[in-house]
C-alpha cells in the first residue's frame, strides 16, 4: 500500500499533459483528487478513470478560484494533503512579433494565478500542521533562450518564490518542491511553428508520465526528507 493512501491533493491543469498524468499515477497510488483545468469535457473525462475524485473546471487566474479548489477538497474528503500548482502556458517570440496581451496573460496564469494557489495552500496546511506543495518550473526558470524571455521570467518567478517559501516552513511539517522539466511531449508547445524538438534535435522528448513518476516520489518521500528541487530532462537535451 502506499504511504498517499487516502490523502487528498489539489492538481491545477489537469486536462493534459503533466497534470493529467500525475493525476492518474496519484489517483493510482490511491489518492483522492480535486482536479481542475479550463476543459469540463476532458475533467469528466479524466474522472472516469479515478476512483475518489471532484473536478472543478474555471479560470484560474479568478482571484476566489484557489480557495474553492480548497474548500472542495475539505468539502469533498476532509482535508488536503497536496497541492500540484501546475497551470502554465507558454507563449515565444521576436521583439518585433510578441503580441504584448498574449504574454501579459501568461504572466497571470503562470505569475499570478501560481502565487494565489501557493499562498492559499500554504496558509491551509500551516494551520493543518502538514502539507506539501509542489511547484512547477522549468528548464526555463534556470536558463533563458532568445525568444522566449517572457515565459522563462515567469519560471524563475516559480524558483524564487518557492525557495522563499521553503525556508519560511523550514522547521516545521510543511514541504515546498519544485520540479523542473525539461522537454516533455505535451500539448504545452503544439501551436509552436517549429516544435522544439524538432528545433533541437530531440528525437525522444520526455513523456508526462515520467514527471507525474517523480512528484510521486516527491510526496512518498518520509516527513523529515526535503526535495527542494528536481530537474528531470530527456537524455538528448543538453541545455
Amino acid at each position: 500500500m502506499s504511504e498517499l493512501q487516502n490523502q487528498v491533493a489539489i492538481i491545477t491543469g489537469a486536462t493534459s499533459g503533466i497534470g493529467r498524468s500525475v493525476a492518474r499515477e496519484l489517483g493510482g497510488a490511491g489518492m483522492r483528487l480535486v482536479l481542475t483545468g479550463r476543459r469540463e469535457e476532458r475533467l469528466r473525462e479524466l474522472a472516469t478513470d479515478l476512483d475518489a475524485c471532484e473536478t472543478i473546471a474555471g479560470d484560474i487566474t479568478e482571484p476566489s478560484f484557489p480557495g474553492r479548489l480548497l474548500n472542495a477538497a475539505i468539502d469533498r474528503f476532509g482535508r488536503c494533503d497536496a497541492v500540484f500548482n501546475n497551470a502554465g502556458v507558454m507563449h515565444t517570440a521576436s521583439i518585433e512579433e510578441t503580441d504584448i496581451e498574449v504574454m501579459a496573460r501568461m504572466v497571470r496564469i503562470n505569475v499570478e494565478a501560481m502565487v494565489r494557489v501557493a499562498y492559499t495552500a500554504l496558509k491551509h496546511f500551516r494551520t493543518q500542521g502538514s502539507g506539501h506543495l509542489v511547484n512547477v518550473s522549468s528548464i526555463l526558470g534556470t536558463k533563458v533562450r532568445p525568444t522566449a524571455g517572457v515565459y522563462a521570467a515567469t519560471k524563475y518567478a516559480v524558483e524564487a518564490l518557492s525557495e522563499a517559501l521553503r525556508m519560511e516552513v523550514a522547521k516545521s511539517a510543511v514541504k515546498v518542491s519544485t520540479i523542473e522539466p525539461g522537454l516533455v511531449a505535451t500539448e504545452l508547445q503544439d501551436h509552436f511553428e517549429v516544435h522544439p524538438a524538432k528545433a533541437f534535435g530531440i528525437e525522444q522528448p520526455l513523456k508526462p508520465e515520467d514527471i507525474a513518476r517523480c512528484v510521486r516520489f516527491m510526496l512518498e518521500q518520509p516527513a523529515h526528507v526535503r526535495i527542494p528541487v528536481m530537474m528531470v530532462l530527456p537524455g538528448e537535451q543538453p541545455l
